[in-house]
Formats: C-alpha cells, structure tokens, sequence
C-alpha cells in the first residue's frame, strides 16, 4: 500500500486551517468599506447623520463647525480602507464648489472595530486638517463697488448716490421709550406708525431699526422738520446704486436691494442673504455683470480670533452696462407724462429712437401705468398710426400718392359699419388723393382699397418698418404682431390699426423711425447689443420718400397742423385713435390715443391709454418733446 507522506499530510492542513481565516478577513474589509462609504455619503450632505461613530457627540459639533459653509456644494470620496487588526484608516478626498470655483484637500478618517460594526473616530482635523474644536470657520465674502449703468457719452446713468438711512437706534434710548418714538419716526417719514413700532419692539435692544432710505437732496420731500428731535432717532449715511432721479426709467432700469429669498434661490449659489443685487428691469437682468463676483477667504479662527487661510480666491470686477438712452430726452419724456397727472391718471408713454442707428433714446413711462413698463413691452390697438404700414401695402400693390379715391361718410363690410372719425373734416369726404386720405386718415378709402392688399402683404408691410419682427433685444421689448385676419371684417379693421393688430410704443416708434432712415431700423438699447433687419421685402428708397412725404402731409395740410410751427427741420407726423373694450351706454367707446412724429434725426411715439383723439391728447405732448428738442 501506498504511505501517505506526513509533508503533503501538513500542507493539507495548513491550508484548512487557512480558510475560516481569510474569508473573515474579507468580511471586516467589506464591513469597513461599508462605513466609509455611508461616512462620505453623510458628509457630502454637510452632516454625519447616518455614520456610524464611536462618540455619537461629534454630529452636533460637526454640524455646527461646518455650518458656515452648507451653502456650497460638496463631494467627499474615500480611498480603500488601510486595516491594521481591528483599526483601519481611509483618505478623504474633499471637493468643494465655491462660486464657480473648486476647494480641493484630503483628510484622513480613523476607524475601529465594534461590537456591531465599523465605527469612525471623528475629529475635527478630519474636516479640515489640523483643525481643532475650539476652531470655527468663517467665510469672508466681499464684492467689489458694482459697476455703473452708462450713458454711450460715458455718463453714469445708475451709480453710487448718497442716501440716509433713517431710523431708530435702540441703543440709545430706555427700552420704554422704544415704543413711543417708533411711532413718531414712523409718523415723521410717512410710515404705519404701529406697524413699525411693533418691528422696533421685535428688534434686539442694541439694533438701529431702519425705517426707510432717502436719497440726498430729498429728504424735505420725504421726512418732516421734527424727526431729529424725537429720542433715538438716527440717519446713518450710505451710498447705494441709484438712477438721476426717483423716477427715472424705473420700469425699464429696475432697482437695487438686499437679495430676496427669491434672487437667492433661483442664483445656483451666487447669490448670498444679505447681498445687494438688482431686483426688477435691467438690472436684475445683468446683475452678475454689475456685481462681477465676490473676493472670498474661508478662514480657520481659533479661540484667541488668530486667522488661518485656509483657501481664497480673488474676484472679478463687475463691468458696466452701456445704454443708448439720451438722459436729457428721458427726463423730458417723463416730465411732460407727469403732466397728465399721477397715479390716477392714464396710462401712458413716450419712446424716442434715432433714426439713423436704431438707438433707443428714451422710454418714458407715466405715473398711471402703475409701475408696468409698457413704453416697450405694453401692446395696444395702434388705431391711425397704423396707416402708414397699410400706407407701403397699397404702395406696393400700385396706388400713387395722387391717385384718387373714394372717402365716403361710412362703409359697410360683412354687416358692419365703418364710419371716420367724428372730427373729420368735410372738406376731405368724397374722391380725394390718396395723400389727403392718409393727411386727414380717412378709414373708409383705405377699407375700400382693401382688395388690393393681397394675403400676406400687410404683414409684409409692417415687417419692413420694423413691426411684428420677432427680435431678441436683451431687454424686455415686444414690436407688435399683424397677424392673418380672419374675414373680411377684420381685414377692414387692421388696416385702420384695430382688428387683433397690436403694437406697442417702441414698435410704432419704430415704424417711424424706419421711415425716416429709409430702412427697417431695429431698435437697440444696449450699446454692444444692435440687431440687423432681415425683412422678406427691404424698404426701398423710393418707398421711403413717398412715406415721408405722407407723414409731412399730415402735418402741412392734415390732422396735425398744429406740428408746423415746430422751429428746425420739418416735422412728419401721423395721428391715431383706436377703440377699445365695450361701449358705453351712449354706445361710445374707450379710445387709446397715439400719435407718432419724426423732426431730423429723432422719431417718436406717444402713446395715451385713455385719450380723445389722438391729435387731441397725444399730440401735444409731442408737439412738447419735439419744442425741447
């Protein structure tokens, strides 16, 4: 029989015994790989809920050093576990998103072996190396002076003005007097003077409890003579980013504040409480432009407030935003708009633009629009104005300035009746030229030249002069829509500028403008921002001559004569009237009043919510702009 040697007997053993023991060594590796893993996953939720750790304790005071920074983005990834018997070790990798930028740097985790589990040894230098509990962060967070909204001349449209803040300082007075005074500095500055009170009671007993800013030079307009009497009262000077004035091109331009919650979240972190960011119009637009973006200094302070950097990065200066608006041509759109009343009055609106650049030198709101901007944005029957995209339509389709056609008292169309305006002259019913039909805008010779207006062909009109284009502007601007009619009736309306024809004032502004240049100007109001037209029919010159000869028309022998005695170049103008809503029980209608104008290098659009004609209640107020400039 064969003998079985003892060496081959012993490695047979060896290797059994061998066995239970390596494959508990797999199982610890696996178990300690598992609380690495929950360990990253935990941290990169800024927290330690859900690791397994040795004291318990370490979560709240993790939660509270790392506090500070649970605004940024973090990722954490380990390494394979190092074990050395029933202790082990694992590199962390953290990466951390700051603004935009990335804070990188390992630490090294320490693990032992439980009962249960894996547990991690936290300490605070495995957050941050060489960190200690008595350390907190703090994040230095600073931005630069937020650049300026210009003027193409290089003035500052918005830029740092002085303010006060007025208020009440706590600090200084008896909490009993607290009440009291906040309501006379309330009182004093026009404020709820309860409401206030009650936000001063609320206050910490050392705090300066703002009750409202006011830019210098208007505090008499704002704050009554005896506020620096009351007890506790307090102006602290600041500056802040303001326009010329309260008003000027605030609907267009927005204004500066502290961050809503709202700005923050809708950010992606780049945005902070407490930051002073643009909170409507441009300036909330291109606010990161204006702001640039923040120096920052994540510091370790230690209990004797001894700083350790433990990663900065510089920041970027905001750049200033370039406008095309004329500061003095606005300030006077906006002045002759107070002149028709405040927040009572109608809506209302005057837009400049410059013919031979497209620049937009003026968009002026009145007080009645209630703070929307619908000097570029607010869409309206154009009524009349409208007449001159119909004008180059029928131009188009081969009618002469004096061609003659028939402008009777009133026209039916599919069982509706047209009539002219009720102050339409007599002299001008009956066969007249086309020229006199669009200088004193008779509706019914142009409804009656409907037929020669092909399917399309107004649309295409208007697209020339620059209405219904489809343009991204950088900023918020609509130029109108014409779209297809449906029916005959409403065919007959467009070409008077009612229907579902909408225009808005730049739009009409536009129209004029593009006239004017001999072109489809395309109106810009930022400098670096200048669209190209790109109609399916250009304007032609001598298309343009015979519209310039319309609009001067209007003026020599039509509904706005009273435009002649403008000094300088000649003025071109149209007027219009357009209904709207439903009828009174007189069965009259509400009417928008328009009234478009171009004197050498300038077109422009007025605009009227509730007017009585257009040369009645828009027209002078062009007729104003015009004499100023």
């Amino acid at each position: 029989m064969p003998v079985s040697s003892p060496r081959r007997a012993g490695a047979v053993s060896l290797v059994l015994l061998l066995l239970p023991l390596a494959a508990c060594t797999n199982a610890d590796d696996d178990a300690a790989r598992e609380t690495a893993d929950d360990l990253t996953a935990a941290l990169s939720q800024h927290t330690l809920d859900g690791a397994a750790l040795t004291e318990p304790t370490a979560a709240a005071a993790f939660e509270e050093q790392i506090a500070p920074l649970t605004g940024y983005d973090v990722e954490v990834a380990a390494d394979d576990v190092e074990r050395d018997g029933d202790t082990g070790t694992v590199v962390l990798h953290w990466t951390w998103t700051v603004e935009g930028d990335e804070w990188t740097y390992d630490t090294t985790a320490h693990l032992v072996e439980g009962e249960e589990r894996w547990e991690v040894e936290w300490g605070p230098s495995t957050f941050v190396p060489e960190l200690t509990a008595d350390d907190r962060i703090e994040v230095q967070r600073e931005f630069g002076p937020r650049a300026d909204v210009v003027g193409t001349d290089g003035e500052p449209i918005v830029t740092e003005r002085s303010v006060g803040r007025y208020g009440l300082d706590k600090a200084v007075i008896d909490p009993d007097e607290v009440g009291a005074s906040a309501e006379r500095i309330a009182t004093a500055v026009g404020l709820d003077p309860e409401a206030f009170r009650t936000t001063a009671e609320n206050a910490g007993p050392q705090a300066f409890v703002e009750a409202i800013v006011i830019r210098e030079g208007e505090e008499e307009q704002h704050v009554s003579a005896d506020f620096a009497g009351i007890p506790g009262a307090l102006v602290v000077e600041d500056e802040l980013p303001l326009a010329p004035t309260r008003d000027f091109a605030r609907e267009l331009l927005g204004y500066v504040g502290e961050a809503t919650s709202e700005a923050v979240e809708a950010s992606d972190g780049a945005v902070r409480p407490g930051d002073q960011v643009g909170l409507a119009g441009l300036l909330a637009t291109y606010d990161s432009t204006l702001r640039g973006t923040p120096g920052i200094a994540i510091e370790a302070v230690d209990a004797a407030d001894a700083r350790r950097t433990l990663a900065e990065w510089d920041g970027v200066e905001g750049q200033p935003l370039v406008l095309t608006l004329d500061q003095g041509i606005q300030s006077s759109a906006e002045e002759i708009l107070a002149g028709l009343g405040g927040e009572e009055a109608p809506g209302s609106a005057i837009v400049a633009v410059r013919p031979s650049t497209g620049e937009v030198l003026a968009a002026a709101n009145g007080e009645g629009n209630a703070g929307h901007n619908v000097a570029t944005t607010g869409a309206y029957a154009p009524g009349s104005t409208f007449k001159l995209v119909t004008a180059l339509a029928l131009l188009r389709a081969g009618v002469a300035l004096d061609d003659i056609v028939s402008c009777p008292p009133s026209l039916e169309v599919d069982g509706f009746t047209f009539q002219n305006d009720d102050d339409y002259p007599d002299s001008a019913v009956g066969d007249i030229t086309f020229e006199t039909a669009i200088a004193h805008s008779c509706n019914t010779a142009l409804i009656g030249l409907r037929d020669r207006i092909d399917e399309g062909a107004l649309e295409t009109a208007a697209e020339s002069l620059g209405l219904g284009a489809e343009v991204d502007l950088g900023y918020p601007a609509s130029l109108g829509q014409v779209p297809e009619p449906e029916g005959e009736t409403e065919k007959a309306a467009d070409l008077i500028g009612q229907g579902r024809v909408l225009a808005t004032p730049l739009a009409m502004a536009t129209v004029a403008a593009s006239i004017q240049a001999g072109q489809t100007v395309v109106p810009h109001l930022l400098a670096d921002r200048v669209g190209e037209a790109d109609p399916a029919q250009p304007l032609t010159e001598d298309e343009a001559a015979a519209l310039q000869s319309l609009m001067r028309s209007v003026v020599t022998e039509g509904s706005a004569t009273f435009l002649g005695a403008i000094p300088g170049v000649p003025v071109g103008a149209k007027t219009g009237t357009a209904e709207y809503g439903e009828p009174d029980d007189n069965g009259d209608y509400a009417t928008h009043s328009w009234m478009v104008g171009t004197h050498g290098d300038l077109a422009v659009a007025v605009f009227v919510e509730d007017g009585v004609s257009g040369a009645e209640t828009a027209g002078p107020l062009l007729a104003s702009l015009f004499e100023r400039w």
